[in-house]
């Protein structure tokens, strides 16, 4: 049995650890992660979750672990944006407000998935130009679900969030954990 982490994100390979869990292999899907046209925030992290899970290469007892984080305003899906006008168009849409940070968690052995949605509420306190500016100079923004990781830099722009923090920041641990032992995988064995 290998241990299979389906994701490219260091973020992801540092919460994992944080379980005592490392990867025999690292394996990023590539596949299509265009929202379909009026798709809600939740069912498409949890259809972007499962098709990654899906597409990883393993054998039949290898556990494969993949995950999806999406930024929802409202019913908008503020995904990774493609360039700093994205992302200060993000920042400033989600400037002075509440939104949503879904991380869907999909773990597969063989044919069994088993899967769960995450849902974060996240507070983001007024900006200014000044500091979207001088975040956006930070180059954090890049390859992050709605421009901002609250682990990094935009953490001074979060006064509050309801949820789970590791969820928010990528693979949220609680919900990690009860997946990988529904699955079979040893992860409180004597001696880890």
């Amino acid at each position: 049995m290998a241990f299979i982490l389906g994701s490219g994100s260091p973020r992801r390979l540092d919460l994992l650890a944080q379980l005592g869990v490392q990867p025999d292999f690292i394996r990023a899907p590539d596949i299509d992660e265009t929202p379909i046209k009026g798709e809600l925030p939740v069912p498409y992290c949890n259809r972007i979750t499962r098709a990654k899970v899906q597409a990883v290469e393993a054998d039949g007892d290898d556990i494969t672990l993949c995950a999806d984080t999406t930024v929802a305003l409202g019913r908008r899906i503020l995904g990774k944006p493609e360039n700093e006008g994205d992302a200060a168009e993000f920042l400033y849409a989600l400037s002075g407000r509440r939104h949503r940070v879904i991380t869907s968690v999909a773990v597969r052995r063989g044919e069994r998935v088993l899967q769960r949605d995450v849902v974060s509420q996240v507070k983001v306190k007024r900006l200014s130009d000044q500091e979207i500016n001088a975040y956006l100079a930070t180059n954090d923004w890049q390859g992050k679900a709605g421009a901002y990781a609250i682990q990094g830099p935009a953490g001074a722009f979060i006064p509050w969030i309801s949820g789970s923090f590791t969820g928010i920041v990528g693979l949220p641990l609680s919900e990690t954990a009860a997946l990988l032992q529904g699955i079979g995988y040893p992860l409180y064995r004597e001696g880890s």
